[in-house]
């Protein structure tokens, strides 16, 4: 089959590899019909190489047809349309109980110490192949599927694998108070959704980001939008003018470990790229450092006694945090990745024919497989109005 492979940084490539199996019985394999490019992809294409391997198949955002099914899996049949999520998790142990499924203790990756296995997400969560491919082998596949019906476009659905619950848990962690307000701090897929949830919601949103066509897609929604280059580091001013003076009730950082304006960070990461992996790994396990510019700003926009919500994946070990500030401002913090399955049934009733959420156009960018190294591209450099991206691996 063609699978979209990692091959250095800022590298992919679509590669011939082989056909994936059933191994265990509680696997199944789909014919992906639709795969995504998500913002934390790219952080493997930037940051996070010293984890990944030559030749390890990325993605993590598919959807398509049940080919082949393992013989414990009894509730897929071979046909069946669906979304899978971008965590691996079986559904019955203590974690997956407290539908915190991105902690799965049947999948957790010991030997790395972290959560849940994820599809296509380096060493760290398991190097598990991923859904950037005509084909996928699915672990756990009981639980860690979504069935959808037919007829709809793929576009109705796909986001369900991670772009539509990752935003709503960060609305949903954000904690806004009923008739409340909301500063999104980044405008890629997860902060533009996060923003359309919140404001379906009826809650007041405030939208940040320096990218001129992320902005102007929530102003067609009729959502308030602030570019960072009018205020640098006056954002925290712009928002409390905009709310007299007191900030917004709660934030939702949806920017992550590449922020802009965080100059140290940023050439601590370009030093710790710069080692051979063998030293890199220990280096960001031990003392990585993250561009903190997102998280410094949501500290001073949000209002005291407000909550942020920090949805942007982050990977240092000794980020220094205003706790003093934090602490004087009673702020409430929460973050981690999305437990998918948790929020599907508060958002099916959503993927309607009215389309509230403009799923069915929220992608800028549909592509074949074979164009993923292009797509890669324009994604990480911003150009060509690129905000989400699908492939097709079947054309």
């Amino acid at each position: 089959m063609r699978a979209v492979t990692w091959q250095g940084k800022r590298k992919v490539s679509v590669d011939t590899v082989p056909d994936p199996k059933i191994v265990e019985p509680s696997d199944a394999i789909i014919k992906v019909t639709t795969t995504n490019i998500c913002g934390s992809d790219l952080h493997l294409y930037e940051t996070l190489g010293a984890f990944m391997n030559a030749g390890d198949i990325l993605g993590h955002e598919p959807m398509g047809i049940v080919e082949e099914v393992g013989s414990e899996v009894t509730n897929l049949e071979i046909g069946d349309r669906v979304v899978i999520p971008f965590q691996i998790s079986c559904g019955n142990c203590f974690m997956c109980d407290s539908s915190l499924y991105t902690q799965c203790e049947t999948t957790q990756v010991r030997d790395q110490g972290t959560g849940a296995a994820l599809f296509g997400f380096s060493e760290l969560y398991g190097s598990v192949p991923g859904g950037q491919a005509e084909y996928l082998r699915v672990p756990q596949a009981h639980f860690t599927h979504i069935k959808v019906p037919e007829g709809p476009a793929d576009s109705r659905f796909v986001y369900l694998s991670d772009v539509l619950p990752t935003a709503w848990q960060s609305v949903e962690y954000a904690d806004i108070p009923p008739g409340g307000s909301v500063t999104i701090l980044g405008l890629g897929p997860i902060g533009d959704m996060a923003a359309r949830i919140a404001h379906h919601k009826g809650f007041r949103v405030i939208g940040v980001d320096r990218v001129p066509e992320r902005l102007a897609r929530l102003a067609e929604r009729g959502i308030e939008t602030l570019n960072l280059d009018d205020y640098g580091s006056k954002i925290g001013d712009a928002v409390r003018d905009a709310t007299n003076g007191r900030g917004t009730d709660s934030v939702i950082d949806a920017v992550g470990m590449e922020a802009h304006g965080s100059p140290i960070g940023k050439l601590a990461q370009q030093f710790v790229g710069l080692l051979p992996d063998a030293l890199a790994a220990p280096a960001m396990r031990n003392a990585g450092i993250d561009r903190l510019g997102a998280v410094y700003s949501a500290i001073d926009i949000v209002r005291r006694g407000g909550t942020i919500s920090l949805i942007g994946v982050y990977g240092g070990m000794v980020d220094p945090l205003p706790l003093m500030t934090m602490f004087d401002k009673q702020i409430q913090l929460r973050m981690g990745q999305a437990n998918v399955k948790k929020w599907v049934d508060d958002i099916m009733p959503l993927l309607t024919d009215d389309d509230p959420l403009g799923v069915d156009t929220f992608s800028t960018h549909q592509l074949p497989l074979d164009q993923a190294p292009h797509a890669y591209e324009i994604f990480q450099k911003k150009q060509e109005g690129a905000v989400k991206i699908q492939l097709k691996p079947h054309g």
